[in-house]
């Protein structure tokens, strides 16, 4: 019977939906359940995006352009314009979300075997980007301790070898919502000329910034034709399941090389493109976005406020996107994850994401969870007072196992 390739069967399962069915059959139980573990805002998207949709005059549903429509690549032309980054028309691709920007910078840069940089913990998607790619994620170890920030020059300069190809990272990040310091990534533009590599900056969450300032790589002109920018709108606009993302770069030949990628799988999603070119029309678009980064500063103090009132968990409060690495007084974090769905008594639990996915390093991130704060205010301090409860009852339950073992 023929088997299903190598490279697929290495495909890593995604540590923020492997454990859903739990959810699934603790809900038909009849729990509620706070889902913490995925970053699906429920915000409502902007009225002005889903008035493009609907109201958009398509008599025959045809096959987009495939670099984009262009009213669409004149849309995020001027949105980045508005953020005083210098981007031509013909250096942006519009792709199927940010997922696909980043599978098309893998395929364009790299080559079977060749090695990408990624600082950990990471988004575990871009391990499946690699893996489908054949390309080796080689990890950049940070810490909760120091913030998630990025080790020192000479600790990531050892990591680089004959086949590393580039340095890929989200900023601000996920799952730490780390914001690099502009010396951190000038540190980075300087490692990637001096080892001719490139940069592919994933800055799906440039607007959910709290503390300092996001500068993007498009911003340092010394990277030049070795920057790939991957973008999308799936955050900022509250609009996952829209998939329109961006690959965007100075490079003419890695350009040229992503148009080819782009032809192969032919367009973008025609509606979504068209919700995009209404929305950057509204006048209001800006405050829209604003006022909604301002709720999430908001959800990330009361979230913030509400670890902090539980016994042995640690973090660092986190800078941008809305994502947490929690540090939990526990061996095992996904057994604790698994026993609040399968275990926990109360009537309304809370879903986390286990740590250790988030990592490429074998032992690491195993006592660590992933918190999004997607949800209302009050529907997080619920969540709180659910894990605070539900960390006081497994330790007892693994106490009183542990005694049973030794008798």
């Amino acid at each position: 019977m023929p088997k299903p390739s190598a490279r697929s069967a290495a495909a890593p399962a995604s540590p923020i939906r492997r454990l859903y069915p739990l959810a699934v059959e603790a809900k038909r139980r009849g729990k509620k359940v706070y889902h913490l573990n995925i970053g699906q805002p429920d915000i409502p998207t902007p009225d002005a995006f889903l008035r493009g949709v609907r109201e958009s005059d398509v008599k025959v549903l045809a096959y987009a352009p495939s670099p984009g429509i262009p009213e669409a690549i004149d849309a995020l032309h001027r949105y980045y314009a508005e953020w005083g980054l210098n981007v031509a028309r013909e250096e942006i691709l519009i792709t199927i979300g940010g997922s696909e920007a980043i599978t098309f910078a893998l395929t364009v840069t790299c080559d079977p075997g060749d090695e990408v940089l990624v600082p950990e913990p990471f988004y575990p998607n871009y391990q499946g980007y690699a893996r489908l790619t054949n390309v080796e994620i080689v990890p950049v170890t940070t810490s909760r301790e120091d913030g998630f920030h990025l080790p020192p020059r000479q600790d990531i300069e050892a990591l680089i070898g004959p086949r590393t190809k580039a340095i890929l990272f989200s900023h601000p990040g996920n799952p730490t919502g780390v914001v690099y310091t502009p010396a951190e990534l000038e540190t980075l533009v300087d490692i990637a000329a001096r080892h001719d590599l490139f940069i592919i900056s994933d800055e799906v969450y440039r607007e959910f910034v709290y503390e300092g300032t996001h500068r993007s790589i498009l911003s340092y002109p010394e990277a030049g034709d070795r920057i790939i920018l991957v973008d999308s709108i799936s955050k900022r606009l509250s609009a996952c399941g829209a998939r329109v993302g961006a690959f965007i770069s100075h490079n003419r030949d890695v350009m040229a090389a992503a148009f080819k990628c782009a032809t192969i799988r032919l367009s973008a999603p025609t509606f979504e493109q068209l919700g995009l070119v209404a929305f950057m029309a509204d006048p209001d678009h800006r405050r829209v976005v604003t006022d909604m980064i301002r709720e999430y500063r908001r959800r990330r103090d009361v979230l913030c406020q509400g670890l902090a009132a539980i016994p042995g968990v640690t973090f660092r409060k986190p800078e941008g996107a809305f994502y947490i690495m929690i540090g939990l007084p526990v061996a095992d974090a996904e057994a604790f994850v698994r026993w609040m769905l399968t275990d926990y008594p109360g009537q309304e639990t809370v879903m986390l994401a286990p740590g250790a996915g988030f990592y490429r390093t074998e032992g690491l991130g195993l006592d660590e969870a992933r918190g999004a704060y997607v949800l209302q205010v009050d529907d997080l301090r619920r969540a709180c007072a659910a894990l605070a409860e539900g960390l006081e009852l497994f330790a007892k339950a693994a106490a009183e196992e542990a005694m049973v073992g030794r008798g």
